[in-house]
């Protein structure tokens, strides 16, 4: 269902943003989210920093997503969405 979700250890997932069209980008995030059970943690990948879509997830999920930078360098993004 979604191509860029990868099951790494049954807790952590990853989905690399960067195989993904921008105009899809946030939708498809959204949506692995979504699939997401409490306790399972979605590795993001991304070549910039999402603050906009940062922005969307805490209005649309409030404190049940932790956000958590992994790696923070131009051009090479990782963050870790746990959902709570």
């Amino acid at each position: 269902m979604f191509p860029n979700l990868q099951i790494l250890d049954g807790q952590l997932h990853l989905f690399d943003a960067r195989g993904v069209a921008k105009r899809f980008r946030h939708a498809a995030i959204f949506g692995a989210l979504d699939a997401l059970h409490p306790g399972e943690t979605m590795q993001f990948v991304n070549d910039h920093d999402p603050l906009p879509l940062i922005d969307q997830m805490h209005q649309r999920y409030g404190g049940t997503v932790e956000v958590k930078y992994v790696e923070r360098q131009p051009g090479n993004i990782v963050i870790r969405f746990t959902r709570r």
